[in-house]
């Protein structure tokens, strides 16, 4: 069995592997934010959980669409969305590294949210789950984020950090799914693939 992956991170296509899951990427021509449906801006007020659902099921859809249009032979379409939670609001990946840097001094010392939406979609059905972990990062001094913003390894992450890389010093302490902090909890995806038939 084979779908298709509508996404462009490395982590993702590197966690599928992992799983033993055979896939085609779909790149949107276009770009995801050239289209209003898979734009990914938070919309004002948006609840977190919402949100990665909002993002998560649109990709998806999109993707669907996108095969259909080419042509290319029908397959089931996985996408995931990635978002971390502090103090109720939701924070995405830098938009420089100014910012970068004061969203983890804002992280430092505290816990918060990682929350990342898996949908499948086939045919006109789509299936969707959600990860939810905590993470709390140890006390960081500004010169060791300072070196840690200049390797460039957490600007196209949400919350300005990839786990899986050298941010993996500053987490304390992690309740829920080290994969799903990565952005693809590969669990919840293994058992939503199998509602569309795979065996593992």
């Amino acid at each position: 069995m084979r779908l298709y992956l509508a996404s462009r991170s490395p982590r993702r296509r590197e966690l599928l592997h992992q799983m033993g899951v055979e896939f085609t990427t779909i790149i949107f021509r276009d770009g995801e934010r050239a289209d209003s449906a898979t734009d990914e801006t938070p919309r004002p007020g948006e609840d977190p959980t919402r949100y990665v659902e909002r993002v998560a099921r649109a990709k998806s859809a999109h993707g669907l669409k996108v095969i259909r249009e080419r042509k290319l032979p029908p397959r089931p379409v996985l996408s995931a969305d990635t978002t971390l939670e502090f103090n109720g609001r939701i924070v995405g990946k830098p938009a420089d590294m100014a910012e970068a840097t004061e969203i983890l001094r804002s992280l430092s010392g505290q816990t918060h949210r990682v929350l990342t939406g898996v949908a499948v979609s086939e045919d006109w059905r789509t299936e969707y789950v959600v990860s939810i972990s905590e993470v709390r990062f140890r006390k960081l001094d500004d010169e060791e984020i300072r070196r840690y913003v200049l390797t460039g390894e957490g600007m196209d992450k949400a919350g300005a950090y990839g786990i899986q890389g050298r941010a993996g010093m500053f987490v304390e302490h992690l309740a829920g799914s080290f994969t799903g902090v990565m952005g693809l909890p590969v669990c919840e995806t293994g058992e939503l693939l199998k509602r569309f038939g795979w065996r593992f």
